[in-house]
């Protein structure tokens, strides 16, 4: 089995592949700042699709370039645990030197290209050496959609491979399929929440957050519904906090310039007081989403885990990582910018959900032979074998372009 450096990892590991916040007992340690639980998700998802007998973390903020030696001598490879480094501000500290001393195989393992509001994605010189270096050292180097795919085939990266996301393939259930029930009878609804966006992606911030509270309205005035945060600090502190700690998290979102005049009602008040759900734990969210019989909202992790366990989601996209996590899946999915009006009804539909179970069982494919052609030892089934059950319908296609090495 494999031993394993991860690069940027989110969370601690425990029982071997699972993962939580870094003390996550110890709330008020991390409860004044912000991060997000949700690539924890990703990180979690990524250990268990892999067989491994040792774990470690590869420094790049502050490495000790004397132990890259031994690293080399104890390790296989390393692993990019997949997220949105293909930006125009991504910082990679001392990943280059570290990289080139070590001189081990760097997996990009899901990464993805975020593309601004206006104006083409202009990377840093650092950014397109560390991607060159990763596909250099791989069979190939796996992203998230066709968008990501294109961004690095511009900078002449072509030995590219679509694999979505890791949390996708969590429950490794090659014929997991979306089977919807009868609407009438939904009962359990969470839903996703991202208060906090840049206006560098989401196109205008009065309608994202005037949807995002409609939205949360309305599936409140129709299901028994849990609110799924991620990380926003207002937020955790409104579960975990102290009673003081929960006022003070009130009296801020009241305060908020953002979000007071059009978001924050009283209505949103009580629901974020009544219904909020966080956990610094990733085993607590595919619990609650697995007793759920919907997910949906703006949280790219917080659907997929719902669809890898089988409930049905609907995506809310607003940027370029949520457009194309929904295409690369077949997502049934709403442009919060298309000014037209959100109907459950309209979604509520088995075909699109059927195109989504096409899609996920390819991508499941492509994620396998990625591992596979990167000399990985992965958990996940062969699905090629004749005897597999697929769904029903015409394949849609998994990658832009066979993986092969750069010349």
């Amino acid at each position: 089995m494999a031993r394993i450096l991860v690069m940027i990892p989110s969370g601690e590991v425990y029982d071997h592949d699972n993962v939580r916040w870094y003390k996550y007992q110890d709330i008020q340690r991390s409860i004044n700042r912000y991060h997000n639980i949700g690539d924890a998700f990703v990180y979690d998802s990524s250990l268990k699709l892999m067989n491994f007998d040792k774990l470690s973390v590869l420094e790049i903020a502050d490495p000790k370039m004397d132990d890259i030696d031994r690293l080399r001598e104890e390790y296989d490879f390393v692993f990019l645990r997949g997220s949105n480094y293909v930006n125009q501000s991504m910082q990679w500290w001392n990943t280059i030197p570290v990289l080139k001393k070590l001189n081990l195989p760097v997996l990009g393992f899901g990464i993805g290209a975020q593309a601004p509001v206006k104006g083409k994605l202009e990377l840093s010189e650092e950014t397109k050496t560390v991607l060159h270096m990763m596909a250099d050292s791989t069979a190939s180097i796996g992203v998230r959609g066709a968008y990501s795919a294109q961004v690095l085939w511009d900078i002449g990266i072509k030995n590219v491979r679509i694999i979505g996301c890791p949390t996708a393939f969590r429950r490794n259930d090659p014929n997991l399929q979306i089977t919807l029930p009868p609407l009438d009878t939904v009962r359990d609804v969470g839903i996703t929440l991202r208060r906090e966006v840049s206006s560098t992606y989401a196109q205008d911030i009065k309608r994202y957050l005037t949807f995002h509270r409609d939205l949360v309205k309305q599936m409140a005035a129709r299901f028994d519904v849990v609110l799924m945060a991620q990380g926003e600090v207002e937020e955790k502190k409104l579960v975990f906090g102290t009673d003081e700690q929960k006022e003070e998290a009130i009296a801020a979102l009241k305060g908020n310039k953002t979000v007071v005049d059009w978001y924050f009602d009283d209505e949103m008040e009580r629901l974020y007081r009544e219904r909020m759900f966080y956990s610094d734990v990733v085993a607590d969210y595919e619990s609650l989403v697995r007793a759920k019989d919907l997910v949906l909202g703006y949280r790219l992790h917080g659907n997929l885990m719902a669809l890898s366990n089988g409930t049905p989601s609907v995506y809310f996209t607003y940027d370029s990582r949520t457009v194309e996590f929904a295409e690369t899946y077949q997502i049934p999915s709403f442009d919060v910018f298309s000014n037209k009006e959100f109907r459950l009804e309209d979604y509520w539909d088995q075909s699109l959900f059927d195109k989504f179970n096409r899609a996920w069982f390819n991508t499941y494919r492509e994620m396998r032979t990625f591992l596979v052609e990167n000399g990985v030892d992965t958990k996940m089934v062969d699905v090629t074998k004749p005897n597999m059950v697929r769904p029903k319908g015409p394949a849609l296609p998994g990658v832009v372009e066979p993986a092969r090495k750069v010349a």
